[in-house]
């Protein structure tokens, strides 16, 4: 009948099986590779623009964020500690035991019956035969132990048990490196939350107003987080990213950047950075002075500070606001990097938020024969344009024109949100390398004044051709000017599109192309004829072909403004740089524990792979006719072909001795 076995012991095979802890060990095995792969607590906005709302939510759901500290895979790491810990609970007694049983008391059948025997028979004593036999074993670095039952002597030896040791180093190495994993994660946060005491924050306020519940103390155990210093100021916090929000962290110190300094190449790509530190401890008779750059920390107290990355540090930028727009005024501003102004208009109040700013700028940049290639194209601002609706758009403007083709250009960079992509309003700069002349022009074409008598002055001179006598050329005069000055208006404040939108809207659909073209004869008559008389102004009284390709370029930038969604173009002026040291911070107290277990785990698993553990026994049976029959014989766990040949060198090494005796 079958013995069912208690619950508990059954649970306990199961929790202590092979099977379990590869099982186990393939799960966390695909999920750190995923966690190399998918890059770990960056801004969720970042990860919603590149996989898109449904993949963002469902691998926010799965925690793969931040993986390593995801539920499920502590669950894992602990179901694998738990496992591991029974093997080598369950494993260690018998291994013990192996290393101490030499297993004197073999049966001769038993001797005979293994793969590697031998005998031979000899004229030795039985002592002779146990010395020798010792002897032999011991300069083959064996230990041995000898037994005799009934006349018969038994020398039992064995070498290689590190092999065993090999076991039972690589289990606990495992059990040792989760230890210290666990250490450093981020369970102490976990529990805090799920306690209520730890809330983090996710509104982007100054730390000075975190509230006390998604802060922790100077004696936090372990952490990792980052924290941007400019030049000259000092921190004495950092920030740990928590899925979508953040806990400010306090250290046992200050951290002052006293200087921080890049070097780039020829391409204005950064080569190298390093920040000269002070160090400012109440336990210190004067503060600590020491550099740090890339992979070179400063570890102190415990702590380990990196030098990880670099950015704006609050930067002066003076700024010159164009209006794209009669309804507004021309205005300068200076202000800082990070900080927001109010923006004062006509008609609507806008909140300018100055967001970074970029010494250098590598983009790709088509040459003279219209080949790409990267290119510095200078200094940049990035600023939000936020309107009293709260809706903001996000622009990149460049300080420096940009040479394409041949031509010169101010770009302006635009987007309605993180995810969409950038879009670029390309203003042609005129000679002195501004947009003076475009601004001119533009401004020209919204004034009606301007416009209606270039209008006037185009018409009779076309007019003064006509040959037709019978027109009344007051009305015709008057109808061409009104449509010159309309379309010209609709143009300057909706462009091209604008243009055609209006005509689908008031004609029929089989006049449309034929509208179209008319209008678009207008239209050209009236923009040519208020550059011309812009040129004039200005003192060129014949345009050269550059300056009708300026007058091009001018159009397109201007039928492109629609989009653009600012009432100014704002221009990089003037700028005095402050550059932050981006520095992350850790405390990691498990991380000699994982040291220490990574120690053993190697030392286990060579001593598993590269050490055999091997038996000899010498049994010395008596026989009838005086003489004595030795009977060798071996095993080992593993390499058996190696074995092979080392058994038949060491049953020769016998033979030899125990023959050569009797002679």
């Amino acid at each position: 009948m079958k013995i069912s076995r208690p619950t508990s012991t059954r649970l306990l095979d199961f929790l202590g099986s092979m099977n379990l802890a590869i099982a186990l060990l393939v799960i966390v095995a695909i999920a750190s590779a995923i966690g190399t792969v998918l890059k770990q607590n960056q801004p969720y906005p970042d990860y919603e623009i590149k996989f898109g709302k449904f993949w963002f939510e469902f691998f926010g759901s799965l925690g793969l964020y931040d993986l390593y500290a995801a539920v499920w895979f502590l669950l894992i790491l602990g179901f694998l500690l738990l496992s591991t810990t029974i093997c080598v609970i369950r494993n260690t007694p018998g291994i013990l035991r192996e290393l101490c049983h030499f297993r004197e008391k073999a049966q001769e059948k038993s001797l005979r019956a293994m793969h590697h025997s031998a005998n031979f028979t000899t004229t030795q004593s039985v002592e002779q035969i146990q010395a020798l036999s010792q002897q032999t074993l011991k300069n083959a670095g064996f230990r041995f132990r000898t037994h005799q039952e009934n006349g018969t002597s038994v020398v039992a030896a064995m070498k290689g048990g590190a092999n065993k040791w090999g076991y039972w180093l690589t289990h606990i190495g495992m059990i040792v490196i989760f230890i210290g994993g666990l250490l450093d994660s981020k369970l102490p946060i976990m529990f805090g939350e799920w306690a209520g005491t730890i809330k983090p924050e996710t509104r982007n306020i100054p730390a000075s107003e975190v509230p006390s519940i998604s802060q922790r103390g100077v004696n936090s155990f372990s952490y990792r987080g980052s924290v941007d210093i400019p030049e000259g100021r000092t921190a004495n916090i950092i920030f740990l990213p928590v899925r979508e929000g953040y806990l400010v962290q306090r250290l046992p110190y200050e951290i002052e950047v006293k200087d921080f300094r890049v070097e780039h190449y020829s391409t204005g790509m950064p080569k190298s950075f390093e920040s000269d530190i002070v160090i400012h401890d109440p336990d210190l008779k004067q503060p600590f002075a020491h550099t740090i750059s890339v992979n070179h920390p400063l570890v102190y107290k415990g702590t380990a500070i990196y030098q990880a990355n670099f950015g704006d540090g609050g930067s002066e930028v003076q700024l010159q606001l164009n209006p794209l727009t009669k309804q507004y005024a021309q205005q300068s501003l200076t202000g800082n990097i990070s900080q927001d102004y109010n923006l004062s208009s006509s008609t609507e109040k806008y909140r300018l938020e100055l967001d970074n700013f970029r010494l250098f700028n590598i983009n790709p940049v088509k040459n003279d024969k219209g080949e790409e290639e990267q290119r510095n194209i200078g200094p940049s601002v990035i600023f939000r344009l936020r309107n009293a609706a709260g809706e903001a758009v996000e622009y990149t403007n460049y300080m420096n024109p940009v040479i394409i083709e041949g031509r010169m250009y101010l770009i302006s960079g635009v987007r309605k949100s993180p995810a969409d992509p950038e879009r670029f309003l390309h203003i042609p700069a005129d000679q002195k390398g501004s947009a003076e002349l475009f601004l001119a022009f533009l401004n020209a074409l919204q004034d009606p004044e301007f416009v209606r008598n270039t209008a006037i002055a185009t018409t009779r001179s076309s007019m003064g051709t006509m040959q037709n006598q019978q027109v009344d050329n007051a009305t015709v005069e008057n109808q061409i000017v009104e449509s010159m000055v309309r379309l010209t208006q609709l143009f300057a404040t909706k462009g091209f599109d604008g243009i055609m939108s209006d005509i689908e809207a008031r004609f029929p659909e089989a006049q449309r192309a034929q509208v179209s073209e008319a209008f678009t004869k207008v239209l050209q008559a009236s923009l040519r004829g208020v550059y011309i008389d812009l040129l004039k102004q200005r003192g060129i009284a014949e345009p050269k072909d550059a300056d009708w390709l300026f007058f091009d370029d001018s159009l397109n930038a201007i039928s492109n403004l629609p989009f653009y969604g600012s009432p100014w173009y704002i221009q990089l002026k003037t700028f005095k740089q402050i550059e932050a040291s981006g520095l992350q911070i850790t405390r990691s107290p498990g991380q000699d524990v994982v040291y220490l277990g990574c120690i053993m785990l190697t030392i286990g698993v060579f001593l598993l792979f590269y050490v055999a553990q091997r038996r000899i026994w010498v049994m010395v049976k008596p026989l009838e006719s005086g003489e004595n029959e030795v009977i060798v014989a071996g095993s080992t766990n593993r390499n058996p072909h190696d074995f092979d040949k080392y058994f038949q060198h060491l049953r020769s090494a016998f033979q030899t001795v125990l023959t050569a005796r009797g002679d």
